[in-house]
């Protein structure tokens, strides 16, 4: 019995259980850490603390001191006492013995009830009965200690049947803790609803741009692929070229060598035979019997008949020189030429490929509007072009662009005169070609910057809006966004100015548009700057 006794005494007064890592108040009483720290998170609003078990108060909030010696008594007692299954939840205030868990707790006798302390427990209406619950203080008002019945709308807080007569809150408006409840869900209800829209819009968001990004590394190892194979074939082009070339200058470099051996053979045995005759020639002048020396033949009989007409030919001998196979430097040169053919075949193919190129269309161009060779400005003219009409042709100062864009993100770049006026934008291919409602911006197929008088509009389904703002650069930028629906438009001055943005949902593909009246325009891609 005495051994019940002192187990008794290892239970705090709040959770009816064994300590769990004891602390001390000043005034001596032990309680778990977690829980007489609830009871003084329920005091806050007062202002006042008090012991759970003494009730001494405290202005302060008071300090927690572990018990070190309740603690190592509490850890002896658990490890002799034979293992139990926990409970988890919350449990019953009033079975002391073993744990019980609670099925409901009463808001005025700040307890917790199991089922069979429940059948014996109070009927009466003041004892208010809720789902199990720990922070039974939070139910009860503050000031007066009664349970909290109302909300006042004024004050947006909890309180109870005193507050509302003789309290603070007397006079405000109140509502039943219920209908409050009610209104505020309905208002979470409401924010839930936006958030839950909100969050469908931003995972969509995540996928496209997810979608874009795998795009683009797609795209990236194209180009990788494609950039790899092409400097692999241009390295093997070279190779194959300079292999070409050093066999050829190493044949001919032997032919050569080969040729002039044996012409400088030749002329070293000449040179024997000349020797030969100079010393006989020499012994016959420095004979003394005159008889000998006219005996012999003439010196001219000594030469060679080849030679006795060489000084008449004095280009003779350096012709004979000169004769030789010599390298063939044409021909490398040549052979060398078809390097310039490899790279220019090959920066055609690149040029080809390249997908953000930008064009204009001829055979939409209006006959008042001349384009270039290259087909990037497109230029007003008095004088008609004699170009056939057709149902494609416009019939204002307009052009449109070859290419249409269905998806991705375009950049151009369009340059212009300082005089006249201009309207530059993108439109889709079924746009009129004939009367007003053609041009840019002037129907529901078409979005445009218009610059008129030194300022710019911008226009859409014939709707003209003025933008502040003088004009002082000769260059803008069109920035297209397909798929989130977004047509901008900036001035190349410095720093870069947005002017504006239009947002629609695209349903046929955009063609870059021109419109010229006394002025030129230039278009080009920007894609890769």
């Amino acid at each position: 019995m005495a051994s019940a006794d002192l187990r008794d005494e290892l239970d705090c007064s709040i959770c009816l259980s064994t300590y769990t890592d004891p602390v001390m108040l000043r005034c001596g009483h032990n309680f778990c850490r977690v829980c007489i720290g609830r009871v003084l998170d329920t005091q806050d609003e007062s202002g006042v603390y008090s012991c759970p078990d003494c009730r001494e108060e405290f202005q302060e909030l008071p300090a927690l001191m572990r018990d070190f010696a309740l603690c190592k008594i509490v850890k002896n007692i658990r490890q002799t006492e034979p293992h139990q299954e926990e409970i988890t939840g919350i449990c019953c205030t009033y079975c002391v013995d073993s744990p019980v868990p609670a099925v409901r707790s009463c808001l005025l006798c700040e307890a917790s009830l199991c089922d069979k302390h429940l059948r014996v427990h109070s009927k009466s209406a003041e004892h208010v009965l809720s789902d199990p619950n720990t922070s039974l203080e939070k139910r009860k008002c503050s000031v007066h200690k009664k349970i909290l019945e109302y909300y006042c709308t004024e004050d947006d807080s909890c309180i109870c049947v005193s507050c509302s007569l003789i309290g603070k809150h007397n006079g405000h408006k109140m509502e039943s803790l219920d209908e409050a409840s009610e209104k505020k869900k309905k208002k979470w209800r409401n924010v839930l609803q936006k958030l839950m829209i909100n969050k469908e819009e931003t995972e969509e968001r995540v996928r496209s741009l997810e979608e874009r990004r795998r795009k683009a590394q797609e795209k990236a190892a194209g180009e990788t692929e494609r950039v790899t194979a092409l400097c692999t074939d241009i390295r093997r082009r070279v190779d194959d070229l300079e292999k070409k070339l050093l066999s050829e200058i190493s044949r001919q470099e032997k032919e050569e060598s080969l040729s002039q051996c044996a012409r400088i053979h030749q002329q070293e045995i000449k040179k024997d035979e000349l020797s030969r005759k100079m010393r006989h020639i020499e012994e016959l002048c420095n004979m003394t019997d005159p008889l000998t020396v006219l005996q012999e033949p003439d010196t001219g009989d000594l030469c060679d008949p080849e030679e006795e007409g060489g000084d008449e030919d004095t280009g003779g001998h350096d012709k004979q020189l000169h004769d030789g196979d010599d390298l063939d430097v044409g021909a490398i040169a040549h052979t060398l030429h078809t390097l310039c053919d490899v790279i220019t075949d090959i920066w055609s193919g690149i040029y080809l490929e390249d997908p953000a190129d930008i064009l204009l269309d001829v055979t939409t161009a209006s006959n008042n509007v001349l384009i270039s060779d290259d087909l990037k400005t497109a230029t007003w003219t008095e004088e008609k072009q004699k170009r056939p009409e057709t149902a494609e042709r416009f019939q204002g100062n307009q052009v449109m662009s070859r290419r249409g864009f269905t998806s991705g993100q375009h950049n151009w770049d369009v340059e212009f005169s300082r005089s006249g006026g201009w309207m530059v934008g993108m439109c889709y291919p079924s746009t009129d070609r004939r009367g007003r409602q053609s041009e840019i911006g002037y129907n529901n197929k078409s979005w445009s910057l218009w610059r008129y008088n030194d300022q710019y509009s911008v226009i859409h389904d014939s709707k003209v809006i003025l933008l502040s703002g003088r004009i002082s650069s000769d260059r803008v930028r069109i920035c297209l966004d397909y798929e989130t629906g977004q047509l901008s438009f900036y001035e190349l001055c410095d720093p870069i100015r947005h002017l504006h943005t239009f947002t629609a949902t695209f349903s046929e593909p955009l063609h870059a548009a021109l419109f010229v009246y006394n002025n030129s325009l230039t278009i080009k891609s920007n894609e890769c700057q």
